[in-house]
């Protein structure tokens, strides 16, 4: 019988790998680094996305059945530590949502009445409001098909990324005013600001995506010659349209006044306000929610295809696999509706929006960093004690290259955790220990979970 062709071109592949990565939600809290953001996403591009692409690409080629994350973590360490790791990758994707949420209600309320961006009932409302129609939506079955995703995020978040920066270049060349220094001195980080480090799992969070679409590697007419290509082209289009971005915003809104959750719209109105051409700001704002909307209308079922292969190898609970007549993991979603809602009232209990949008984002790349640092010990893992299982791409190095890249994804990724206990001044939290339990806290409880229901599976 012959082999399925092998379609997925060059360009396919880093049109994948560039969608999967390029976010808006994330390019304010960079902007809060100033010109030290160029620092700290170079050694994010060094050290943690390319081994993650990397390794994940060996990995997807050699174990590509549906599970990736726990078919890989599974293979090296068993059921109980894919089982646990799985359900952190969904957790922290659940997190995320009140704050791509936030994005949604913060633009619409900035264009509205910018009052209402600050105003806690208006937020959740409108966050749980529209994620629980997604939901509604999804259970009956319904789907936006890849391209339309694609459009989304062409239009709702490349362009709009592509637009600001080319405002930011000329605005520069115009001589106008910079909020920030450019310098050699600030672009490394100030000793003075360590408590802007909290946020660098943050930027190593906006840096996740590559190893979900290096699945897609063996899929390629010839991925040995091809993927690296790929992935060097990605890169560089990732990095420059991250960087450069997060600059525009610096360079005109001061820190200070930063909106974490609108200030891309803020860094817009300024540009749209120079340049003599306000009414801009509607159109663009109108392509950040569609982009928005689209990331939440394509990943509302998508994490949970690891948690139903767990659930059907018995690491996680059973009734988690129900599906309805169209298909749909009704109870996967029932859960992580109700997960998401419990997230959403940090923004009714912390001193602000900021302060929940912050706290939201830390405990989000927080797990991501475990989730991580567990998956680069599973790729040297099986590298060497499973080298036998056929892999169409492999890190290029041999021992030594997954070594390199294995450690260097561990140590920043053990860095980032470490200095994400770190509350940073714009949380508003001076109780260092209120901030820290609170974090541990939540930390804690979400982790505990998994080895609950693994103890429930195994009767």
């Amino acid at each position: 019988m012959p082999t399925k062709k092998k379609r997925l071109s060059l360009f396919a592949i880093t049109m994948i790998n560039i969608i999967a990565v390029d976010s808006i939600r994330t390019l304010p809290i960079a902007a809060q680094y100033g010109f030290s953001l160029v620092f700290y996403y170079l050694l994010g591009g060094l050290f943690f996305l390319v081994p993650s692409a990397l390794i994940a690409a060996e990995l997807g080629t050699a174990w590509p059945q549906t599970g990736g994350l726990y078919i890989w973590i599974k293979e090296a360490f068993g059921k109980k530590c894919g089982a646990t790791i799985i359900w952190l990758n969904w957790v922290y994707n659940l997190a995320w949502y009140p704050t791509i949420m936030a994005l949604i209600a913060g633009i619409s309320a900035y264009l509205i009445n910018p009052a209402l961006a600050t105003n806690k009932y208006y937020m959740i409302t409108i966050i749980l409001g529209l994620f629980w129609l997604a939901t509604f939506l999804n259970c009956l079955g319904m789907h936006l098909s890849s391209w339309i995703s694609t459009a989304g995020a062409i239009f709702g978040t490349l362009l709009p990324m592509l637009f600001i920066i080319t405002l930011g270049f000329i605005y520069f060349f115009k001589g106008r005013p910079l909020a920030i220094e450019m310098s050699w001195g600030t672009f490394f980080p100030e000793k003075t600001g360590i408590d802007k480090l909290a946020f660098f799992s943050s930027i190593l969070f906006g840096l996740l995506g590559l190893e979900m679409a290096a699945t897609h590697a063996g899929e390629m007419r010839n991925p040995k010659r091809d993927y690296p290509k790929s992935l060097f082209i990605s890169v560089i289009v990732i990095l420059l349209s991250i960087i450069f971005s997060s600059l525009a915003i610096s360079i005109v809104v001061p820190s200070h006044e930063l909106n974490l959750v609108v200030g891309i719209l803020q860094a817009f109105e300024i540009f749209f306000a120079a340049f003599n051409i306000p009414y801009f700001t509607y159109i663009i704002a109108g392509a950040i929610v569609l982009g928005a909307l689209s990331a939440v209308s394509t990943w509302i079922i998508g994490p949970t295809k690891g948690i139903m292969v767990a659930s059907k190898d018995r690491s996680l609970p059973k009734f988690l696999t129900k599906q309805n007549k169209a298909g749909v993991p009704v109870n996967a979603l029932l859960m992580q509706g109700i997960i998401v809602t419990i997230l959403s009232t940090f923004y009714l209990f912390l001193p602000s929006i900021n302060t929940a949008f912050i706290f939201l984002s830390i405990i989000t790349a927080q797990l991501a960093m475990i989730v991580y640092i567990t998956l680069f010990a599973a790729g040297i893992y099986l590298h060497h004690k499973k080298g036998e299982v056929a892999r169409s791409f492999k890190v290029p190095g041999g021992d030594k290259g997954i070594w390199a890249v294995g450690l260097a994804g561990i140590t920043i990724c053990l860095f980032a955790f470490m200095v994400g206990f770190i509350p940073p001044k714009a949380a508003l939290i001076e109780n260092i220990l209120l901030y820290e339990s609170l974090l541990v806290g939540v930390m804690i409880i979400i982790s505990f979970f998994p080895l609950l229901f693994a103890k429930i599976s195994s009767k």
